[in-house]
């Protein structure tokens, strides 16, 4: 998605329908719709990013874009690595993985706390380039905040026992790994449109099957 603006707005609003799709298919199980949330949460951050391709391209006021720009990365950076990690810990199981998890909530926290105030610090900008935009705040210490970012997120779904999640947690550590080697200053715009399309096909799973299948717990 994060190719063009176009891409963002039909990709963003595919992965919003399926997020509200998932949501209203969470069986009324309150511990599910967190999880159920992410595709919608996800999809909407995309459509929020049209805004910012739309700004930088003159297309709709520059203030409109700043403004999107901050909304997006406030998602990106402060909600995200908090969020992911409750997810998880609320619907695993009670035992060692569970408290596990509850150490990368509490990591996840504190990744919110030092990018907000990097974002508040500033400045926060986001530039045009061929097949994305580049995102930079007044982030000191980058890469360790960015591995502490990458564990916190990734380590939460690792650690859980229940298959889908892990699996999840798989496949968005291999496309950190790779976008990271290939183009660093667009890791918030495309993991997280990789993320969002992961999310997407997670809620689609978490539909088609029962709760109780979906979210089977793996062998320890």
């Amino acid at each position: 998605m994060c190719f063009s603006a176009e891409a963002d707005l039909i990709g963003g609003t595919v992965i919003t329908v399926i997020g509200i799709d998932a949501v209203r298919h969470t069986s009324g199980r309150r511990e599910l719709l967190g999880l159920g949330a992410l595709p919608l949460l996800f999809g909407a951050h995309q459509l929020v990013e049209t805004f910012v391709w739309w700004g930088l391209e003159g297309r709709v006021a520059a203030e409109i874009g700043e403004i999107a720009t901050w909304i997006y990365l406030f998602f990106a950076f402060v909600v995200l690595p908090t969020y992911l990690p409750v997810v998880v810990y609320v619907v695993e199981p009670a035992g060692w993985r569970r408290r596990v998890i509850g150490a990368f909530v509490a990591l996840g926290g504190a990744v919110s706390i030092s990018l907000l105030a990097a974002m508040l610090r500033g400045p926060v900008t986001a530039e045009l380039e061929p097949y994305y935009l580049s995102y930079g705040t007044g982030l000191r210490a980058g890469i360790l905040v960015v591995s502490a970012y990458v564990l916190a997120t990734c380590g939460a779904l690792l650690v859980s026992g229940i298959r889908s999640l892990m699996l999840f947690g798989i496949v968005n550590l291999v496309a950190v790994a790779v976008v990271a080697v290939l183009v660093i200053d667009g890791f918030a715009s495309i993991w997280c449109a990789w993320a969002a399309i992961v999310s997407a096909l997670f809620a689609l799973y978490l539909r088609s099957t029962e709760p109780e299948v979906a979210l089977t717990i793996a062998t320890t």
